[in-house]
Parts: C-alpha cells; structure tokens; sequence
C-alpha cells in the first residue's frame, strides 16, 4: 500500500476517532494551546501596535521586537525555557508552558507590524478632523483609526494564527499533545499512516483557520472601501516600519 493509501486508511479507521488519543481529542488540544497562545499574544502585541501606530513613539523598540520574533527559532525557544519553567512547574513546565511561549513569541511580530502599519496608513486629514470634532484621542483611535484600519489588522491576525497552528505541533517532540502527537509519534512507531495522516490534519486545520480569517478580511476591506474616498487607509498596508514589512 502506498502513502496515499495508508493515509487515507489510518483517517478512515474508525478507530483512531475515539479514546483519549483518538483525533477528536488531539484536535481540541491543539485548537486549545493555539488559542492560548494566539489570546496571549493578542493582549500584548494589539494594544502596543495601536500605541505605536497612533502616537509614532516606540518604533524602534516595535522593529527589535517584530525582528526577534521572526528570527529566532522557535524550537529553539522551546528548549531555551524549558529548564526554567520546569524548575517552577515540573508537570507542565516540561512541555506545555515552554511550548506557549514560543507561540506567543511567534505570534506577536504579525499583530504588532500590522496594527502599527495599518493606524499609520490612515489618512492624517481624517484623523486631524475628527480630532477638531472634539474627539479625544482615544475615541480617534477606536471610532476613526481602528475602523479604517481593521483589514490590515486582522491581516496580522491571519498570519500569526495560521504560523501558531503549524507550529504547535513542535511541542509533541516534548511529550505535549495536539495533533503533532500523531506526527512523532508516527515517526517513532515507523507508521507512515499516522505520520502522514497528523499532517493532513495540521494542514487542513491551518486552511480553514486561514480561510475564515480571510474572508473576515475581505468583509472589513469591503467595508472600508465603502466609506469617503479620503476616509479610506493609504494603499493596502500604509507605510510600513522601518526594516519591516506588513504580513497579508
């Protein structure tokens, strides 16, 4: 039997759809640690992207971390933290805490770029009238920077979320579960079917995760495109940092 095959056997066997190491549960352990690790970054990167982006400040601090975040490996991370989360958390600093985190880190340059590259991209003579309206600057921010600002945005969104889900699977080589579990596991057990059949399940996770967000992009790059001419962000992605580029 070839690849295709055995693949095709080992997702069509019933057996491999229940018990606590059956797909169904691997799936919900890595949608869980993506999601942890995507909420995470989300909390750090989009508020200090809008603060960059709306106040021009920090920039230079925005560009070392967006640059550290895609340079260095995260498996490498994984291994860097491990001894001290484990020295906290025996049972899961092991494979669990240093996986997030190394998530979290990956995660952050897409959201950070993008929410600073998307507030600069909108136009200044719309920003400097809703300031003479009377608006504070926090209410420019979320009711005229935000808004125009939204499918670049959700563009770093994509990307972060679509990177954390094949990533994840990284943390399986430290014992962690999610679909990875069935791609080492695989591998060790010398089972193509299940090596392969983890991949397909990683990858058609990631394209649907990448297709909803996607057509979220659309819907708000179709509703910006609705507004005044000179209400609408600059371009696709507006001027990017310094040494950075937006993420689609």
């Amino acid at each position: 039997m070839n690849i295709v095959g055995e693949t095709v056997a080992w997702l069509t066997n019933p057996a491999n759809w229940s018990g606590p190491n059956g797909i169904p549960v691997r799936f919900e352990e890595h949608v869980a640690i993506s999601l942890v690790a995507l909420l995470i970054a989300l909390a750090i990167a989009l508020p200090a992207g809008l603060y960059v982006g709306h106040t021009r400040r920090g920039t230079g601090v925005a560009v070392g971390i967006a640059n550290f975040g895609r340079a260095v490996p995260s498996l490498a991370l994984i291994g860097l933290v491990l001894p001290i989360t484990q020295a906290f958390d025996p049972v899961n600093g092991f494979a669990l805490y240093p996986t997030i985190f190394a998530m979290v880190v990956l995660a952050i340059p897409p959201v950070l770029v993008n929410a600073d590259v998307g507030i600069r991209g909108v136009d200044d003579d719309v920003v400097q009238a809703a300031r003479g309206m009377g608006l504070t600057e926090a209410q420019v921010l979320g009711r005229v920077e935000v808004p125009l600002s939204l499918a670049v945005i959700l563009g770093g969104v994509r990307s972060s979320t679509v990177q954390v889900i094949a990533t994840v699977t990284l943390g399986a080589l430290f014992a962690l579960g999610g679909l990875g579990r069935f791609i080492v596991d695989g591998i060790a057990q010398n089972d193509d079917g299940m090596l392969f059949g983890g991949v397909v399940l990683v990858a058609v996770l990631a394209m649907a995760a990448e297709g909803g967000l996607a057509l979220l992009q659309r819907r708000a790059s179709a509703a910006s495109t609705g507004l005044p001419s000179r209400a609408r962000v600059r371009g696709v992605a507006g001027p990017p940092l310094p040494d950075t580029a937006p993420y689609d």
